[in-house]
């Protein structure tokens, strides 16, 4: 085995991942072994719907022997029992033994229904396995090679945004952020800041740009390229976006909107942090889409084709 494989966690049963995923290998072929784990009967049935051609070799995990993995091929190892309410934890937590044991550092999920699987338990994937690896200290990137972004805070209402920023906080993204860049993608990053209020002003007394987010930002200047706050609604101007590879800001929707209003599906999901990669295509199930072959597939070409390159 030439390049580490790459372990494909589908997600969802009902989802347009197999449509996507079908999709990615007629438009591009990856080097990278592809290792899917899921139901097996599930799989097949998809394979039949879009007529997918390619030969998918079965694993067993018992003498599973990372010298038989070959690049340029896919394999499959079964996870029983779709219908059980832990499929998708136990998809995860095969994955997760799998790293542990030294076969792979990558790792690509297909979209979870947060609602539905995660619930109450965690705000979404990325804390997820973040706390499965111990994780304390980790970040969202919504990544895409011209412009990048990081919300501080990720799937929470709003009303508990500010009670979560803190100078600290800030401090840690970044560095996780920067240290990504510079020891992953082999650059240090110019890095722009955005602020928790309109126009970074307030009409309150207590004013967390001025009292959180400058501190925050005066003390990384001392080691990374940072600049702010700036506000979150000229930042993604075009004159202005071209002068940083990464805007981060204070919550999900600050910085995700204008990304996917940016980029649309041409953006990938990494959890920073990690003893590894995780990638996942920056979109959800989208039930409404299933069966009608229409889903758009350049996020999980773009996730496959990062994994593949490392």
């Amino acid at each position: 085995m030439n390049s580490k494989p790459i372990l494909i966690v589908p997600g969802e049963t009902k989802s347009v991942f197999f449509e996507i995923f079908f999709k990615s290998l007629k438009f591009k072929k990856f080097n990278s072994a592809l290792i899917l784990i899921c139901n097996k009967k599930n799989f097949d049935k998809e394979i039949k719907k879009f007529n997918f051609k390619k030969n998918i070799e079965l694993l067993n995990t018992h003498d599973l022997n990372p010298k038989n993995i070959k690049k340029n091929k896919i394999y499959l190892i079964d996870i029983k029992d779709d219908n059980s309410k832990s499929y998708i934890f136990n998809c995860f937590k095969l994955a997760f033994k799998l790293i542990k044991s030294g076969l792979t550092n990558k790792l690509i999920n297909g979209p979870i229904d947060k609602s539905k699987t995660l619930k109450k338990r965690y705000l979404g994937v990325t804390e997820y396995i973040s706390n499965k690896f111990n994780r304390k200290k980790f970040a969202m990137l919504i990544y895409n090679n011209k412009l990048s972004v990081c919300p501080i805070t990720t799937h929470l209402p709003l009303r508990l945004v500010t009670k979560q920023i803190t100078k600290k906080l800030i401090i840690e993204k970044v560095k996780i952020i920067n240290d990504f860049y510079r020891n992953f993608l082999k650059f240090s990053p110019k890095i722009a800041i955005v602020g928790l209020n309109p126009h970074c002003e307030s009409i309150l007394n207590f004013n967390e740009d001025q009292k959180i987010v400058a501190p925050a930002i005066k003390s990384l200047k001392k080691n990374i390229n940072v600049k702010g706050p700036f506000p979150a609604d000229t930042i993604f101007l075009k004159k202005n976006r071209e002068n940083f590879d990464v805007v981060v800001g204070m919550y999900h929707d600050q910085v995700l909107t204008p990304i996917k209003t940016l980029f649309e599906y041409d953006a990938i999901n990494i959890t920073l942090g990690l003893p590894f990669i995780r990638v996942s295509p920056d979109h959800g199930p989208n039930k409404k889409m299933v069966g009608k072959n229409k889903s758009n597939p350049i996020s999980l070409i773009k996730a496959l084709s990062f994994l593949d390159k490392k």
